[in-house]
């Protein structure tokens, strides 16, 4: 808990309906009033709204609606995504907070949602909390055109929450929440799952043992939520009474002991198993690239394969381990494309690939293959062992294992520098001219959307 003369402020500033609301200000209209979704008219009606605004919302239209879902008596604008039009108004939004609060106060939580500690800002602007909010809000709207609604909380997490469940009921569009406020008025809120980090699956186990709201999480037998929960039942506990000890410099400390780079796709259609293994390839490729773009390394990759929704079966997963860190695409292609044909069922139509390269190190790490990294490895050509290979004075397969993982290395930094210079599609790989490829379309994607 907070001690004595520790006591902070926090604002969690959310811009409303934020894509929606830059289709309108470019359009020269009013968000709040402008009936309008935004969506690639290029898919099926099946395609999920990336926003819809204000207005829409107001009438019944969720945030997350598929195109078919909007009724067919509203009359409405439908605005192709612009993704990078979306980031340029999100670095002009981040400027206007700039102007008040220095960089080491603000924690920029997703495009069109911030933190910030206003704590020592109060009294340099000579406002209260509220006014603070106030401010930020109308600079925003005067500024750029998009209006903003924020949580006010004594620490993060009752910020979030301030945001999330008070705000949007406030005529102002600010809330306000500190422990004691938390503890009179949401107690009993429910659904649980409007609160901050409880998802679906958390809320179906507390619901198995009649926990409900934050009340009963408070008063639960806390060994019981140790058991189901682990570590996590920490947080829950916490969060149940309003209670958050991280601030903002504990977040910008922190540095995670693990890294990964992945990539997913759903695919527009169901593919079909040869197909799929392409899309593999060029996934993993494009993640060799872009380790060797970060300086880092990888022994070990993971690959889901999600099937035809129509199926309704599991995905299939696995990994690939390699004898020495890299990010040669000539060593971790071959050996992910062999993963995917060992792991998916061929008859299956594959509609979702999700590629991952785990504990990946930095390149000061990497070591030098040596003679016990191969000593059992086989050479695929000649069907013999590398010491074999050596004693028949055939070419020693340490010395071609480096050489090629160099020049592989060297090759991709170089179609790295091209690519930066002259656009992604600069250069490519015959696979990607495919029918059914992918890479050269998602070169001009934000997200998975058009820029």
């Amino acid at each position: 808990m907070r001690k004595p003369g520790e006591d902070r402020t926090f604002l969690c500033i959310d811009l409303k309906s934020f894509y929606a609301s830059v289709e309108c200000v470019e359009r020269g209209l009013d968000p709040m009033t402008t009936d309008l979704v935004v969506a690639d008219p290029t898919r099926s009606d099946k395609t999920i709204c990336l926003a819809v605004s204000p207005s829409l919302r107001a009438r019944g239209v969720s945030s997350r609606a598929r195109v078919f879902e909007i009724p067919k008596s509203f009359e409405y604008i439908m605005a192709p995504p612009r993704m990078h039009l979306y980031l340029d108004y999100a670095a002009e939004i981040y400027k206007v907070y700039l102007d008040y609060i220095a960089p080491e106060d603000m924690h920029v939580y997703s495009i069109d949602e911030v933190f910030l500690d206003v704590t020592h800002y109060l009294s340099r602007y000579n406002c209260t909390p509220k006014q603070m909010a106030e401010l930020l809000m109308g600079e925003v709207r005067r500024r750029i055109g998009v209006r903003a609604t924020a949580g006010v909380g004594t620490n993060l997490y009752l910020a979030k929450i301030a945001l999330d469940i008070v705000a949007k009921h406030a005529p102002d569009f600010i809330g306000m929440l500190d422990e004691e406020t938390y503890i009179k008025t949401l107690w009993d809120h429910k659904p649980l799952t409007d609160f901050w980090r409880i998802g679906p699956g958390t809320a179906k186990r507390l619901a198995k043992i009649g926990v409900t709201s934050m009340r009963d999480i408070a008063n639960a037998d806390e060994d019981l939520l140790y058991r189901i929960f682990g570590i996590d039942a920490e947080l829950l506990i916490d969060h149940a009474y309003g209670i958050e000890p991280t601030n903002i410099s504990d977040i910008k400390g922190y540095k995670n002991k693990s890294h990964s780079l992945s990539r997913g796709q759903v695919l527009m259609r169901d593919y079909n198993n040869e197909e799929g293994e392409l899309i593999v390839k060029e996934m993993t490729e494009q993640l060799c690239h872009e380790m060797t773009d970060l300086g880092m390394l990888t022994k070990n990759v993971s690959i889901a394969v999600g099937y035809s929704n129509a199926l309704k079966v599991p995905m299939s997963s696995g990994s690939v381990s390699f004898s020495v860190l890299t990010d040669a695409s000539s060593l971790i292609i071959p050996g992910v494309a062999e993963l995917y044909r060992k792991i998916t069922v061929h008859d299956y139509p594959v509609r979702r690939i999700f590629v991952n390269f785990n504990d990946i190190k930095e390149k000061e790490a990497e070591r030098q293959l040596t003679l016990f990294d191969l000593a059992e490895a086989e050479s695929k050509e000649e069907g013999k062992t590398a010491g074999e290979m050596r004693k028949q004075g055939m070419a020693d397969p340490v010395t071609e294992t480096q050489a090629r993982m160099k020049r592989d290395s060297a090759l991709q930094e170089a179609v790295n520098s091209i690519r930066k210079k002259y656009g992604k599609d600069a250069m490519i790989r015959a696979m990607d001219l495919e029918e059914a490829a992918t890479t050269i379309e998602r070169n001009h994607q934000i997200g998975g959307h058009k820029e």
